[in-house]
């Protein structure tokens, strides 16, 4: 326990799947967590029941596309918790389909989210890392980032660019000897609500058209799916001082899809 004592950390996309999992282990192992979100009701329960449980936690309503939104929370998170060390840059969506099908509207705020809020998120938060002492910044990206997929080009797109943005970023800020670290996460079949909004359109009211487990038993070598948790043991690893001596590289939780 008490991995990350004392540190200050922002998990973007907080109120559901991998950022809720990321939040709660980051509390419980002694960080204060700003969890943001655009579902602002499920991000306030995810706050509260963090606090109830006697850890720290506080949510914040951002969209990662804002940059004034970002400056907003940055600011907000330095000003009420004296820093800000660590980042999981976790907001994302994934829309599939046909290449030549897809909307330009469509591709764009696809990028918009996954990539662009990425790079708000990391333009804005290494200068508070620098005025903290220290910092980890973890870009959630994909086995879509590492291996193509027919009919996720676009989001394959969104995800490499997450891990080969997150390798320059961390170059630039060892060879400035900021001490901060930058890394990538590359989760692959992970149980999590995005199963059900990957255009919402092919999914009966309420239903999910999706079985995870089975489509891990056919897909993944282990033959089982992951879960949130597996990814945030990764994060805390990554935000924690054990991994002091990693930057630039990407931590890969797939059950050997990309093998």
């Amino acid at each position: 326990m008490g991995r990350v004592t004392g540190k200050v950390a922002i998990v973007t996309g907080g109120a559901s799947g991998i950022g809720r999992s990321c939040a709660e282990l980051l509390a419980q192992e002694g960080a204060t967590v700003v969890i943001t979100d655009i579902q602002e009701a499920m991000g306030r329960e995810c706050a509260d029941v963090i606090t109830a449980a006697g850890n720290h936690a506080q949510f914040l309503a951002h969209d990662v596309t804002s940059e004034q939104d970002w400056i907003n929370v940055i600011e907000q998170t330095v000003r009420e918790h004296n820093g800000l060390h660590i980042l999981v840059n976790n907001a994302g969506i994934g829309i599939a389909g046909s290449i030549v099908d897809m909307s330009l509207e469509d591709w764009q705020r696809q990028q918009a989210i996954n990539l662009d809020g990425v790079f708000l998120g990391v333009k804005h938060a290494i200068p508070a890392m620098r005025n903290s002492g220290s910092g980890s910044i973890i870009n959630m990206s994909s086995v879509a980032g590492l291996k193509g997929a027919a009919s996720l080009s676009a989001y394959n797109a969104t995800k490499g660019g997450v891990r080969l943005f997150t390798k320059g970023v961390a170059l630039e800020c060892a060879e400035s000897r900021w001490p901060i670290r930058v890394n990538s996460v590359h989760p692959g079949i992970i149980d999590t609500p995005i199963w059900t909004k990957v255009n919402p359109e092919f999914f009966s009211e309420g239903g999910n058209a999706v079985d995870v487990e089975a489509m891990a038993e056919l897909g993944v070598p282990t033959g089982k799916a992951g879960y949130p948790r597996d990814i945030a043991n990764g994060v805390l690893f990554l935000a924690s001082d054990e991994a002091s001596y990693i930057t630039g590289t990407e931590l890969v939780i797939d059950g050997g899809i990309s093998a």
